[in-house]
């Protein structure tokens, strides 16, 4: 009986019985994880991204964005104007929002204000505008002057919900120089300079006046940007810069946005914000070691790591006391402000982004083409650089150096600084953008802006309201600016006791010699 006894299963049959069941679940389980992938992404849920967010049918829209006939208006009929052809032709939409009417109603909080100061045309102006109307911006106060200020400009700019424009005037002018940064010793050292510094002091001016303007509006912060920037607000649960800033504690007074610059894989850019998504990053968003250890290879012979300006541009929270600090800051007569830095978040400088913008720097400013008085045109060095060759040099002479100095055209070592960080990939506004162009909105605004009024009567128009708007809403914001001053030399008297420090200039990058020194 014994020899019928059941015999205990061997253990190599066990374990050969184990490793059939690993292989089998092993094998099962990717493919369960794949199909519920599929089916994720097939009914569109489980999927955070802020892009998949522009669905229609959901309920969780961007901010201030409900039904508008507006993208569907004059699709059908042609437009006299050249303005229409600058966004396309394209009459179907592919982007969902196609109907999008940027109303910010009173409960939306906070409140953000960009103020400009720009002479750019409509294909810059309105890209820049409504991305950032998408984001979240209400409010934007434009100055303006050369290509922006024209009638055929102007009447489109004019006509857009919430814009306010200033035109320079000569009572603008002179309303600036009774203002009281204007008698304050820290913005002096820009003044009677030419071209890069002339800049300067007119967009700081003009933030003053933007402040005034921003409270009366019951705006929250305010931004100076410049029309070729665009805030990209990453670390947010949305992209949203409203998102962003609701989310700053309490008693931050300013936040500054590191700024991202531009590097173009071509020298035939036309448009920027659709053609370009690559930038590299600012210093403070890499590690010390990234930063100095790529550092060579990423200026390429350049005189800094970045192009142009390194430090940033910053958003305020509207208060008593604010004044602007130059165009990258702001300060408080009677505090020193608390301030962060985003960790995230930045402003993307589309920086010599275009061949033609070598020339139009060139165009704008009568400086010699020599060392010594470029330095009185501009403060950094390769706008320097860029100024003389754009002077000196053959077109085919300052192509090949366009490629040499700007384009990225070197795929390997594109490669090599995107794995190390130091270059990114950044889609979000160049889709956004051209969702905006294919919806039709741009066409649309121009073609209601000058389909209201005839051609002679459009002109007239905008010749005779031009000055009277000008001196309107000049004499408001005087009164304001200058409500607390007896005399200039009063507002001396003043800037003695409240504050001697210099405006905030636009500032390279560190310097790969500086390590030691930021180190200490």
């Amino acid at each position: 009986m014994a020899g019928l006894r059941p015999q205990p299963p061997s253990s190599a049959a066990t374990h050969h019985s184990f490793t059939a069941k690993l292989l089998l679940l092993l094998t099962l389980l990717p493919l369960s994880l794949a199909i519920f992938a599929f089916l994720l992404q097939w009914r569109g849920g489980g999927i955070d991204d802020p892009i998949s967010r522009w669905s229609p049918d959901e309920s969780h829209k961007f901010p201030g964005m409900d039904s508008s006939p507006l993208a569907t208006v004059g699709h059908s009929s042609s437009h006299s104007s050249d303005c229409t052809t600058l966004f396309g032709h394209s009459s179907t939409a592919s982007f969902p929002y196609r109907d999008w009417k940027f109303n910010f109603h009173a409960d939306l909080k906070p409140k953000i204000c960009v103020t400009t100061s720009t002479s750019a045309g409509l294909e810059q102006i309105l890209p820049w505008m409504f991305y950032h109307k998408v984001i979240g911006v209400s409010t934007f106060f434009l100055f303006v002057e050369g290509k922006a200020a024209s009638p055929k400009v102007s009447k489109v700019l004019e006509s857009i919900a919430d814009v306010k424009v200033i035109y320079r005037t000569k009572e603008l002018e002179e309303q600036q120089a009774r203002s009281r940064i204007w008698n304050e010793t820290w913005l002096s050292s820009f003044f009677y300079k030419p071209c890069n510094y002339e800049l300067f002091v007119k967009q700081s001016l003009n933030m003053e006046m933007a402040i005034v303007m921003a409270r009366d509006a019951g705006m929250d912060w305010i931004l100076h940007l410049d029309t070729d920037e665009l805030i990209h607000p990453a670390g947010a649960r949305e992209y949203s810069l409203r998102q962003l800033l609701s989310e700053v504690p309490k008693n931050v007074d300013m936040v500054v946005f590191p700024n991202y610059e531009s590097s173009i894989e071509r020298d035939d850019v036309k448009e920027p914000f659709t053609e370009v998504s690559m930038f590299k990053k600012n210093y403070d968003h890499l590690t010390k070691d990234t930063y100095f250890g790529m550092y060579k290879e990423s200026t390429r012979g350049n005189p800094n790591y970045f192009l142009t300006y390194g430090n940033g541009k910053s958003a305020a929270r509207i208060q008593d006391h604010l004044r602007p600090n130059g165009a990258h800051r702001w300060h408080n007569y009677m505090k020193t402000p608390n301030e962060i830095k985003l960790e995230e978040a930045a402003v993307l400088h589309y920086t010599y982004s275009k061949f033609s913008d070598l020339t139009s720097r060139r165009d704008r400013c009568g400086c010699k083409p020599t060392k010594d008085d470029v330095k009185r045109c501009f403060m950094l060095e390769f706008d320097r650089s860029a100024f003389i060759i754009a002077s000196t040099a053959t077109e085919e002479e300052m192509l090949n150096w366009y490629r040499e100095h700007v384009v990225w055209t070197d795929r390997a070592l594109n490669l090599k600084l995107l794995r190390k960080g130091i270059l990114t990939r950044i889609y979000a506004p160049m889709t956004i953008i051209q969702g905006l162009r294919e919806s039709g909105i741009f066409r649309s605004i121009i073609a209601n802006a000058q389909g209201s009024l005839s051609k002679d009567k459009f002109l007239a128009s905008i010749e005779s309201s031009n000055s009277s708007r000008a001196s309107a809403s000049i004499l408001l914001d005087s009164r304001k600016i200058g409500r607390d001053r007896a005399s200039q030399s009063a507002a001396r008297k003043a800037l003695d006791i409240s504050s001697d420090e210099l405006a905030v200039p636009p500032l390279s990058p560190p310097l790969i010699d500086e390590d030691a020194q930021i180190e200490t």
